[in-house]
Order: C-alpha cells, then structure tokens, then sequence
C-alpha cells in the first residue's frame, strides 16, 4: 500500500504505509497504553534500535508527549494487529538536536511498528486499572471539574452489553452518591474536560461493589461500563482564594450539608462534607485572629460530628483521631473524651476506655452515661481476666500433660531391666544352672537367690 501523509498539516512530516491490515475498526484513544513492537531505521536502512532484538514490547501512554510526534500521530491511527512503516521528518523526530549517541541531527526515521494491543487510560487513585477511559471525543478546553463543582453530565450505563441507566444528572462533585451516581464515574469526572465523551470500565471497588444492584440486574462483584458526557461545569471557588469570612462561610455549608446527610443516616456522605470542612479548616490560609477562635470552635464541632459517624459505622480508629483532633484544642472536651472512649472500646481496649470515661466525670460529675459506661468497662475487664486466667490455667495444663508425656515416653526408651534380664530366665542364668522351680514358673519376674530354690533368701 502506498504511503499516505498523515501529518496534521500535511506537509509529508509523516508518511504511513501499512504492511498488514489490523483487524476491527477501533484505533486507540488519546491517553491509552499502548503495546507495540518497532524497529528503528535510518534512510539508508540501518538499524540504529528494535524492541524485537530482546522480544520486549514497548509500552507508552498515547497523546501524552511520552514519544515523538510521529509517534503519537501515527500510532493513534493504527488497529489492532495492524503493522505499519512510519517514515518521520527531522521536524516529527528528534528535530535539529538528534539524539546522541544514536541518532545524528536532522535525522530522517523510519519505524516499523506493530499494533499489540492497548487498555485504557487508568484514572483510579492507586493505580490499579480499576477505573479506565477510552476518549470517544476529546474536550473543548484544558480546565477540569474541581471538588465542589457543579457538573452537567449525561450517563448511559451498561452491563454485559445490556443498558441499565441512560439520563441526565447535574450535581455537586462529591455529592454524587445522593443522586445515585457511583464513585467511579465521580473520580473519573475530575479528569475530564468540557464537552468531552468517553467510555468508562470500572471495577465494582468503585461500583456497586460486592453489593450489586438488584434494581439494574447487576451482580456482586461485577465490572461495568459508562459512556459520560460533560456538557458543561461550574468550578467551585478554591478556599485558599477565598478571604477569611468566605473560608468560614464555605466551611459552615459543608459543615451543614454534612449534618443534613448524617440526619437521613447517610454517613458516608457525612464523612466526606466533614472531612472537607476540617481540610478547609487547616489547609486553608491563615485565619485572623479576630476569627479565629471562631475557626477553632468550627475545627471542633466538625471533628465531632466526624468521630459520631465514625462511630456508627464502626471505624473505631477513625473516630479515636478525630477526638484527638479537638483534645489537641481542649484537652477537657467532654465529648471527645466521651467519644475516644467509646472508640477505645470499639477497639476491644476496656482498660484505657476507662481511663477516658473516668476523666469526663472530672469533667462534668453528673455525667450518668459516662459512670453507666465506667461500670460496662470493668465488667469487660473482668470477663477478660476470667477469660485470660482460664487460658492460661488450660495452657499450663496443656504444658503439663505434654512434660508427663514427654517423660513417659524417656521412660519407654529406657532399657526394661526387669523384662529384659530377670523377666526371661533360662536354665543357665539361675544359680547352679538348676531348673526353675514351680514358684518362679508361676513368678517369672522375681528371681530366686539361693541354689537349692527353696524358696529362702540370702545375706538379706
């Protein structure tokens, strides 16, 4: 096939020529992971680097200035299995500088490359693969939804190739789980542009988890598929821009919309307001001092409500750092002392719960639920110590049956002196070589000391 210019200005920067056909219609999308093989090649046909030599694939993320320009030009149009020769200008190359030692300047490339394969452009936090994008159409700008933001999106959901969402949804970034909107496509949202589509693979982790959702007919554990539109978006004010009234305020509504969500015992939103309020709090710029014993009581509040819904949803640690948040500022809270309390015994420590329940009633004498509590830690200390005694009482009851066995059997290895010499007399082992008598024959182990067996001992 003839080599056709495919240089964005068409000015024969880069020529393709396809040797093998691929297979399919999909190319691969602008932030993809791409696996090809290639060999390197001047115009006069040496080879200056192949990744065959060592049977290595090269991988790289397309579109992202990670290889040359004819590189992410050419390789963009290639299918699966498809092997093309690129043949690169100095301009879509290393340009006039080369790259030494290899490569002269204003060196003219040629490379053969194979299509292996590619995967999406991985989005999830840790890395994972467990949220991946496949750009359908890129966005309109550079700038991306931030915490906060007001977003316009429309989601087609699907399963197994079977649609199960397809609608439009505006909300605020980080409240997406109130409008039924999983996790995944909320943290995918926060690398799109405007008016950009793109097709989502995620991993239950960051779907519906090990749950499902038996209203869409998904299972446990299953991995699904977004198409998501961003129409448009409105960014939320950063707090480090904000003067110090406005952090404040900016704090007060994430504090209240958190309130909101733990009233209708949605914690987990609950947590993510909190949070967001204490990081506004102490990531923020400096408060005046005028405000900030104001800022200090918000830091508190919202640290306790935190550790509340920690709580309740059972994440002992969680709540007990977050007490310690507000001690830090008042190491007489009475509910942070309360509620590190409760942590500590969520966390199966009854002797230092005590410690804490004890100090609120310094605190406030007439605390009953703090005495109540008081007399619940050392009724858990005594089980503990019921518990550990009878352990260890069976322990060095074990450790004694295994002393006795190992002592029997010293025993059993020791040579059986009375079966083995004076249990098995012959004719000759006896005094004067005579024969047993009828009493040793009904005694077999007791020996006969004189000669004449009447039955008599001597020098006793």
């Amino acid at each position: 096939m003839a080599a056709v210019d495919i240089s964005p200005c068409k000015d024969e920067g880069v020529l393709k020529e396809i040797i093998k056909e691929g297979v399919g219609d999909e190319t691969p999308p602008p932030g993809s992971t791409v696996t090809v093989h290639y060999t390197g090649t001047f115009s006069d046909g040496t080879k200056f680097g192949s990744s065959k030599d060592h049977n290595v694939p090269f991988e790289f993320e397309l579109k992202k200035g990670r290889v040359i320009k004819a590189w992410d030009i050419g390789v963009a149009t290639m299918k699966k299995g498809e092997v093309a020769l690129l043949t690169c200008a100095p301009a879509y190359a290393y340009g006039e500088n080369g790259s030494p030692p290899k490569v002269p300047p204003n060196a003219t490339l040629k490379f053969e490359i194979e299509m292996i394969d590619w995967k999406g452009e991985d989005l999830s936090p840790n890395q994972d693969g467990s949220i991946e994008r496949y750009q359908i159409v890129q966005g309109k700008s550079y700038t991306t939804p931030n915490d906060g933001a007001l977003v316009n999106v429309h989601l087609t959901g699907s399963y197994n190739g079977q649609v199960f969402e397809d609608r439009d949804v505006q909300f605020t970034l980080g409240d997406g789980e109130e409008y039924g909107v999983i996790k995944g496509v909320e943290v995918a949202l926060g690398s799109f542009n405007r008016l950009e589509k793109s097709k989502l693979k995620i991993k239950s982790k960051y779907a519906f988890k090990d749950v499902g959702n038996t209203e869409f007919g998904i299972p446990p554990n299953a991995t699904v598929e977004y198409i998501v539109e961003l129409k448009s978006f409105e960014k939320a004010k950063e707090i480090m821009f904000l003067k110090n009234k406005e952090q404040l305020e900016q704090v007060k509504i994430c504090k209240e919309k958190g309130t909101n969500y733990f009233k209708a015992n949605k914690y987990s939103l609950a947590i993510k307001l909190y949070k967001k309020a204490a990081s506004h709090l102490k990531y923020g710029r400096n408060i005046d001092e005028d405000l900030k014993a104001e800022a200090d009581n918000l830091l508190v509040a919202t640290h306790l409500n935190l550790a509340l819904c920690y709580l309740k949803t059972n994440q002992y640690v969680e709540a007990k750092d977050s007490c310690n948040e507000v001690l830090k500022l008042n190491a007489q809270n009475e509910k942070a002392l309360f509620r590190r309390g409760q942590a500590y015994l969520g966390l199966a420590s009854p002797e230092i719960a005590i410690k804490d329940f004890q100090e609120v009633l310094k605190v406030e004498p007439k605390n009953t639920a703090a005495a109540k509590q008081i007399i619940a830690c050392n009724n858990l200390i005594k089980k503990q110590l019921a518990k550990e005694k009878k352990l260890y009482a069976n322990m060095f009851d074990k450790f004694a049956q295994e002393d006795k066995q190992k002592e029997e059997e010293k025993l059993r290895e020791q040579p059986d002196v009375m079966c083995g010499a004076l249990g098995e007399w012959g004719q000759e082992d006896r005094p004067g070589g005579r024969d047993a008598t009828a009493f040793e024959k009904e005694n077999p182990n007791i020996l006969m000391l004189n000669a004449n067996g009447t039955g008599e001992f001597q020098n006793m």
